[in-house]
């Protein structure tokens, strides 16, 4: 099983790397929200410093959307989706593959260029450190609550639009409590409690999120 799941993600990895396109529209628009941000608010750093956790993170949910339309449907037109049905593996395991390399060409990059734009914020190296860790406990989570929603919305007309309606709301907690961890640091608060939840939040959306996605794969499909 160990060996299926590390094959789904070496597979979409060298896709991804073949269509570096995808990836790379993803995290212009990251950089791209993050620099236009400064330009209109102007250069006062101290309204830089306090609305950076909230801009980062809002970027980083945005850019996550934006990557969710391309997860499943490529495999959805060309069959493979039905092949690794009939694979005789776990289809949840399969998922989980899919959802760690999405991850890893998104969620983990997001999370390094964060401390870039700490910089642009002028953001202090204590709150910066927790930016940085917030989004690499939260990602994940706005990785596994986004593929639900694109398996939803799996072949449908104006799909884009349906992720978007259905995740969002769902992306909330997880916005709220990212700004919060850094809103803590930047006080002088420890930032550990609030942590803490975006990390249960990633566990338990990895716990349940593949057997839901399993299953809407299997009615799309259908």
């Amino acid at each position: 099983m160990i060996r299926a799941l590390l094959a789904v993600v070496n597979r979409d990895l060298l896709l991804a790397r073949r269509q570096r396109g995808d990836v790379v529209n993803v995290l212009l628009f990251f950089i791209i929200v993050i620099t236009m941000f400064p330009l209109g608010v102007g250069p006062d750093k101290d309204t830089l410093r306090l609305i950076a956790p909230g801009i980062v993170w809002v970027a980083a949910l945005l850019a996550a959307i934006l990557s969710l339309g391309r997860l499943f449907a490529l495999d959805y037109a060309d069959g493979t989706l039905e092949q690794i049905m009939l694979s005789g593996q776990p289809l949840s395991l399969a998922v989980l593959g899919k959802i760690t390399a999405h991850w890893l060409m998104t969620g983990a990059p997001i999370t390094v260029l964060s401390a870039a734009a700490a910089i642009v914020f002028d953001m202090a190296p204590g709150p910066t450190a927790t930016l940085v860790a917030s989004l690499l406990l939260g990602t994940p989570s706005l990785s596994l609550v986004g593929a639900v929603g694109a398996a939803l919305t799996l072949g449908l007309r104006g799909a884009g639009v349906l992720v978007t309606l259905l995740v969002l709301p769902l992306y909330v907690p997880v916005l709220i409590f990212g700004a919060l961890a850094v809103d803590r640091s930047v006080g002088g608060l420890s930032p550990a409690p609030w942590l803490m939840v975006l990390g249960a939040l990633s566990l338990g959306a990895a716990a349940l999120a593949p057997w839901a996605i399993g299953a809407a794969l299997r009615v799309s499909v259908e």
